[in-house]
């Protein structure tokens, strides 16, 4: 992987990390083999010197296109410049011409519109960012120009996005030779459209991937001699069969199962189907429905891509028909008959699902349970019907299953081939490989391990064309290459596929014998593969071995390999369907007597798949491969999240490291004169200066830095692993020490810049200082100045204030007791005339009443002695006399007259007595206020 030679301290370099698998740091130290670093988290970690590797300080900060542009072709730089494209969305790079694709779990669909089909078409490679137009426009040109077929192998595991990105190359191949005046149903439009019914019949979701192929593809485009599509077809590899009958949690079986279930009512009633969960092929997973995805719609566009490939009405209502058949016979349970060793129906619901089997495949179901339950066996003597126990019932259910629905996809696949149809005078075609990547699981069965051995086949085709595209360069360059060692995988492929000892020939060995049990088989693998360095026997199991791939060790389980490697169909189950009164049902069983024509060897699936395989890269060697390895950056399956450990793992099961390893095997670096003078030239300064030719500069560096087993070629310098790293190594300690010169003169410089600087800032200061001390003591004795005037007003203002306050709270205080004696004084004034008024009131109220009652006798008695007067006189003068009113109305007149003078007598008798008396009455009362004073 091109390890350094020399590691220095201050070094920028990768070292390994159990969590990010590498993560960079500075070396701090070095002691012997080890060195100790300062890694970008802030720990400190020792590692040794031969484990770590340098960082490429110069790489653009959003990466290379191409990873052969880096300076250190290795893990830790691959991994790096992945995370870096892939944090800006950049999710293709190349590798020489290899395509890495990383899938972005989100839509892109700028990337893949038709401006861009546009932007890629007939530009030359490279020029243009990567991206798989450029792939696929690269290939169609070069079978335009050299008259050479091409393909196109994209591989990943699953969940990396190779579905997807086989598509979009049809899209751009159909783009690029489609007939846009053509009418009716064109090649390139059921090329295309047989992705739908091949999807739908073939792929389904797992833990990884709601989208994965469980077969191989390979499609076969051919061209006319215009560059326009004339003919197609496609080539399908080892479908997983054991999925009809058996799925996990969490995972789906086939969409066409959920696609049915989803049909509009009238086809669901035509077929007796109900929810999924009702159905023991599909209950065996809580998982029935895809987030985002309906299975109604997706029935409708499979039912429209089956009339564009051509596949008529009549057939497609008996292609459902089957896969209807297929749930209902999963439901048909058996339990104990008469005898233990003899299985009869369960139950009525087991025996409608068997009379809706037999009539959606129009045979008889008697005959049909006689064939689930029953076996003929044929001996010289006689013919013996043999009775299953509820076990072998069961089994012999599930391997009918298996049966029919492997060759309703085989049959779907040529339909789909002779409806496209091929052009036999095309002598040019591209072939685009949807292929299954890398697999290892916690349970490695039969499927995976022919999975993997279809992997190392391309694995080898991948290593001899990357070291064909080394030796190209290398020839270009002129440079001598004949002593590079090529070192491949064909001790694991001899393993698996020797003709003589090897995995598959043990196991079909194995098959052919009946009283073979996966237990006697792993024996067999451990006592003829025990010296083999690529064969492990694990220490704990008793029939499992590990077999060491170029990806990795792979731990497999043989219990059901023999079981699975039969291509052995039950003689009851074809006589059964090829007598079925449903054509469609009927042929694809043909008879006994057309099938032992074709093949009267025994046949095993490793066997047919190992033959399929060899055709298949015999048409890959006699293409021109373009290769896309497609990456998954997270087992979550969401945007913007990069697990470092499951890139890593899938860039070593892709092949991309050991392409790394291929070409550093060789001369992984190499520059052009004019790079590696630009960046080397401080080695030799002198050589410059000698006016060398180019490639006579770079040999002189070289040779004054005592490398050895580099070339030059005619515009490059190829340099062998690590040399690179110790000419940087070198670079560095070179501009270390004359850094070093720089920082020891510029610091000379600066410090007495520094000194003098100083000094004329000090005396500045010093002047400062002194008239800001001046100053302060000129402010400080003004503030003194200030502040006795300011205590001195102060204290007159106190003082002014004081007095006034004093003198208003007098002034109230005189107040206050002036109105107290003033009201003392008026209270005494007012109770004395109250005392006076009321002896003055009383005494004149007491005049008044003796003045009243004197007047009052005065006047009874004048009255009185008036009356006596008057009666004397009568009795006088002795004559009577009449007195009348008016006589003595006159006389009262004159008494009143007389009486009111007389008061007015007595009045004027009485006031000088009064005012006496008010005279007594007035000393009296001085008297008493001045004893009341006193």
């Amino acid at each position: 992987m091109g390890k350094p030679v020399t590691i220095v301290v201050g070094s920028q370099i990768w070292v390994e990390n159990p969590e990010l698998v590498w993560i960079d740091g500075e070396v701090i130290n070095i002691k012997g083999e080890d060195a100790e670093i300062q890694i970008s988290n802030g720990n400190k970690v020792v590692a040794k010197v031969s484990k770590i590797y340098p960082k490429d300080m110069e790489m653009p900060a959003g990466g290379v296109d191409d990873m052969t542009k880096l300076s250190y072709l290795h893990e830790p730089g691959v991994l790096c410049n992945l995370a870096t494209r892939y944090e800006s969305n950049e999710i293709y790079t190349y590798t020489g011409n290899i395509l890495i694709a990383i899938n972005p779990f989100q839509s892109l669909s700028h990337l893949y519109d038709t401006v861009m089909m546009e932007r890629y078409n007939g530009v030359p490679f490279g020029e243009l960012g990567p991206h798989v137009f450029a792939i696929a426009d690269a290939a169609y040109r070069e079978m335009i120009n050299e008259g050479k077929s091409n393909s196109i192998l994209v591989s990943g595991e699953s969940g990396a996005g190779k579905t997807e990105t086989t598509k979009m190359l049809m899209r751009y191949l159909a783009y690029l030779g489609g007939n846009a005046a053509a009418e009716g149903r064109t090649v390139e439009q059921q090329v295309l459209e047989s992705n739908p019914v091949l999807e739908a019949f073939g792929n389904a979701k797992t833990v990884k991937n709601n989208n994965s192929s469980r077969f191989g593809k390979f499609v076969e485009i051919q061209f006319d001699k215009r560059g326009r599509i004339s003919g197609a077809a496609i080539r399908t590899y080892l479908l997983e069969r054991s999925r009809v009958c058996q799925i996990s949690d969490l995972e789906r079986n086939y969409h066409c199962f959920y696609l049915l279930c989803a049909a509009p009512e009238q086809e669901k009633e035509k077929y007796k189907l109900g929810d999924p969960k009702s159905y023991h092929y599909l209950n065996q997973s809580n998982c029935y429905q895809l987030d985002g995805i309906s299975d109604e719609h997706n029935y409708l566009s499979t039912r429209r891509a089956m009339d564009v490939v051509g596949i008529s009405v009549v057939e497609q209502e008996a292609i459902f028909s089957v896969v209807a058949a297929i749930l209902h016979l999963g439901n048909i349970d058996f339990a104990n008959g008469e005898d233990n060793d003899s299985s009869v129906l369960k139950n009525d619901e087991s025996l409608f699902h068997l009379q809706m089997t037999a009539e959606l495949l129009m045979c008889n179901p008697r005959a049909l349970e006689d064939a689930l339950c029953k076996r003929v066996m044929v001996t010289p003597e006689e013919i013996i019907k043999r009775s299953l126990d509820p076990h072998g019932a069961t089994v012999s259910r599930d391997g009918l299953a298996k049966t029919i629905y492997s060759r309703l996809f085989d049959w779907l696949v040529d339909k789909i081939n002779v409806s496209i149809g091929q052009d036999p005078s095309s002598k040019c075609l591209i072939g685009v490989l949807d292929i299954y990547g890398f697999e290892s699981f916690k349970t490695n069965s039969f499927e995976q391990f022919c999975i993997n051995y279809t992997n190392e086949k391309l694995q080898q085709h991948f290593n001899k064309h990357v070291f064909k595209s080394e030796q190209e360069e290398y020839t270009r360059e002129e440079i001598d290459w004949s002593y590079i060692e090529f070192v491949d995988n064909k001790d694991v492929l001899d393993l698996i596929e020797q003709k003589k000892g090897g995995i598959i020939a043990l196991l079909d060995e194995a098959c052919m014998f009946p009283k073979s049990t996966h237990d006697t088989f792993s024996q067999k693998l451990y006592q003829t593969f025990k010296d083999n360095k690529r064969f492990i026997k694990p220490k704990l199991t008793r029939s499992d071995f590990t077999i060491v791939h170029y990806a990795g060790e792979v731990q497999y389980q043989s219990d059901q390999f023999l079981d699975k490697n039969k291509d052995y169909i039950v003689p009851e189950h074809r006589d059964l369907l090829s007598a079925s009164k449903c054509s469609f049902v009927a042929g694809l069983f043909p008879s006994l007597t057309e099938e032992a024509a074709k093949s009267s060897k025994f046949s095993s699936i490793s066997s047919r798949f190992k033959l399929q395989l060899q055709h298949l890269m015999e048409t890959l060697n006699a293409t021109e491969p373009h290769y896309i390895r497609c990456i998954k950056p997270n087992n979550v399956l969401k945007p913007a999240i990069f697990e470092n450990i499951n890139v890593v793992q899938q860039l070593h099961s892709g092949g991309v490291l050991e392409a790394v390893r291929i070409k550093c095997a060789g001369y992984p670096t190499y520059r052009s004169f004019f790079e590696f003078l630009t960046r080397f030239r401080i080695l030799a300064p002198e050589v410059l200066k000698m006016d060398f030719p180019e490639n006579e500069a770079c040999e002189k560096i070289l040779e004054k830095m005592g490398l050895k087993g580099y070339q030059i070629g005619k515009t490059k310098v190829f340099l062998r692993a690590g040399q690179m790293a110790e000419l940087d190594a070198k670079r560095a300690l070179m501009l270390g020490d004359s850094a070093k010169v720089i920082q020891r003169r510029g610091r000379t410089h600066i410090t007495r810049r520094k000194y003098v600087s100083i000094q004329e800032a000090s005396i500045c200061v010093q002047s400062f200082c002194r008239g800001e001390l001046v100053r302060k003591l000129y402010k400080l004795k003004k503030r003194v100045n200030a502040v006795v005037k300011i205590q001195k007003t102060a204290r007159k203002r106190l003082a002014r204030k004081d007095y006034i306050k004093i003198l208003f709270s007098s002034v109230v205080l005189q107040t206050s007791l002036r109105a107290m004696v003033a009201r003392d004084e008026l209270r005494y004034r007012v109770k004395v005339a109250i005392i006076i008024q009321t002896g003055l009131r009383a005494m004149a109220a007491r005049d008044a009443f003796r003045y009243r009652v004197n007047a009052a006798v005065i006047i009874q008695t004048g009255l009185r002695a008036m009356a006596a007067r008057d009666a004397f006189r009568c009795r006088v003068q002795s004559k009577p006399r009449v007195i009348v009113q008016t006589d003595l109305e006159k006389a009262e007149g004159e008494e009143a007259t007389k009486l009111e003078s007389s008061v007015q007598a007595n009045k004027l008798k009485i006031l000088p007595k009064k005012s006496q008396v008010l005279k007594k009455m007035l000393k009296r009362s001085k008297f008493l206020l001045q004893k009341l004073k006193i």
